[in-house]
């Protein structure tokens, strides 16, 4: 999992492995070229501009791409996202988009230390997938809610998260 293209694309650069890329970090239109190039997950989709383009740029390469719509469950105006009730709205207008296969929810909760006070922002998101799941659309799988970080994993999980993002617990603090 990578925030940022440019760092992410130096590095896969260097690896002669097959490895399964993730976008984890917001996504500007303008690295979108560059991005669909080498993610096979791109898990910070929150428009339906930044769809379109993932598409298009991925249609030129003939190359799908799996994506995640990134929720701000915390409202927190800092947070990048969609607002909750805005997500069912998107999946309609971007569930037919050729080169996109829409495979889940992704949120970042809000940094506290007591994981129990950021346990609200991921049952949104727990909640925000069922209801689609019951909408049944063509190209959504819903498989991953992706959701939890460092200090509030394990909360994350209790919730239905299946995909953590935990690299500072692995790798220490960004320097």
């Amino acid at each position: 999992g990578e925030n940022w293209v440019q760092e992410a694309w130096a590095k896969y650069q260097q690896v002669d492995t097959k490895l399964r890329w993730h976008m984890i970090g917001h996504l500007q239109t303008n690295k979108v070229k560059r991005a669909v190039q080498f993610f096979d997950v791109i898990q910070s989709v929150d428009s339906v501009h930044l769809a379109e383009e993932i598409n298009r740029r991925a249609g030129a390469l003939n190359k799908k791409i799996e994506i995640l719509i990134e929720v701000n469950t915390s409202g927190e105006e800092s947070k990048f996202g969609l607002h909750p009730s805005d997500v069912v709205p998107l999946f309609k207008k971007i569930a037919d988009l050729k080169f996109l296969q829409i495979k889940g929810l992704m949120t970042i909760g809000t940094f506290l230390e007591d994981a129990e006070l950021v346990r609200p922002c991921f049952v949104t998101l727990r909640q925000i997938k069922e209801k689609l799941q019951q909408l049944n659309m063509q190209n959504v799988s819903m498989q991953y809610l992706s959701m939890g970080m460092t200090n509030d994993f394990e909360t994350a999980i209790e919730e239905g998260s299946n995909m953590v993002r935990i690299g500072r617990a692995i790798f220490g603090e960004r320097i």
